[in-house]
């Protein structure tokens, strides 16, 4: 939404807007409640989302989070939680990309950083099941495609434009 604004803006060169040009502006404001409420639910269950990815890690893969010996579960829970919250006030706003640039590209050359793609692409893989299953379809289907974004930008290998 903000990122449309700021684009608006800079397109509209001192005229006025058209009716094509608002129509995101429609489609957010009938889409504002449904939003709050998501972003609402989302806070209310976040713990109980990070804890089910955490035990559906620990159970299928038991190492994953204990690289060369060093328990990571708590830097992985630290980390979930920022990017869950990231993730619900995109929902929000209804701006991944303002995500995009704002956080996940500099996330991500963080995750390489540290080599931590694998356990990125599972956990937001995984997420996605405990969130379809946690949370109402109407809210899981808002929060999916951002945790699927998530994986994309921070479980791959390559950087992503």
């Amino acid at each position: 939404m903000l990122s449309k604004l700021q684009q608006l803006g800079n397109n509209l060169d001192g005229r006025y807007a058209n009716d094509d040009e608002l129509q995101f502006m429609d489609t957010y404001i009938s889409s504002f409640d449904a939003r709050v409420d998501a972003y609402r639910q989302i806070k209310a269950v976040e713990k109980e989302i990070v804890e089910s990815v955490l035990t559906k890690m620990q159970t299928s893969y038991p190492t994953l989070l204990l690289p060369k010996g060093e328990d990571m579960q708590n830097k992985w829970k630290q980390d979930t939680f920022r990017v869950l919250r990231h993730s619900a006030m995109t929902v929000l706003l209804d701006d991944p990309e303002q995500m995009r640039q704002q956080f996940l590209y500099w996330f991500q050359s963080i995750m390489q950083a540290f080599g931590a793609q694998e356990a990125c692409n599972i956990t937001y893989l995984l997420m996605q099941d405990v969130v379809r299953t946690t949370l109402p379809k109407d809210v899981s289907n808002l929060l999916c495609p951002i945790l699927e974004m998530n994986r994309n930008f921070l479980g791959s290998k390559i950087k992503n434009s």
